[in-house]
């Protein structure tokens, strides 16, 4: 039996994979094909910009393409859970969404295998508790609300 790894992800991070996968295969592929066609036309290869930049970006489109089929091979639908919570030692409050691995935590976004989002998910509203960092730091955070 494989051990292969889950990979988590919400509704819409699915949707937005394979919407990305279709644009890849369907448009992409043949825009691609399109320009090595021509820059074949020009004449010797070996020193053809256009031909070099077509095939480099046909083989990045080809491992998007495999990395996005690996990805939806391997996903679980996660919910969104929003939470609340309040780094008690800086005095900050803060608002996220606890997602799947398309987290984008500029966004406001963090993956549920964060340090952070396993707290929250573990805990209930109004208990503290203490995370640590990834430089290993220790932060106090309470918990204000999760939805």
């Amino acid at each position: 039996m494989e051990n292969k790894k889950v990979i988590d992800l919400t509704t819409v991070g699915k949707q937005e994979l394979e919407e990305e996968l279709d644009r890849r295969v369907n448009v992409d592929r043949e825009r691609i094909k399109q320009a090595i066609k021509e820059a074949r036309e020009q004449g010797d290869l070996s020193e053809n910009a256009d031909y070099s930049a077509a095939r480099e970006d046909q083989a990045n489109n080809e491992a998007r393409i495999q990395e996005i089929q690996n990805i939806l091979k391997y996903a679980r639908i996660v919910d969104i859970v929003n939470v609340v919570v309040e780094y008690v030692d800086l005095g900050k409050t803060v608002e996220y969404q606890i997602c799947g691995s398309e987290s984008d935590p500029f966004n406001g976004k963090i993956s549920n295998d964060s340090p952070l989002a396993r707290g929250c998910l573990t805990h209930s509203k109004g208990q503290t508790f203490i995370i640590t960092t990834e430089n290993g730091k220790d932060l106090k955070v309470k918990l204000i609300s999760k939805k």
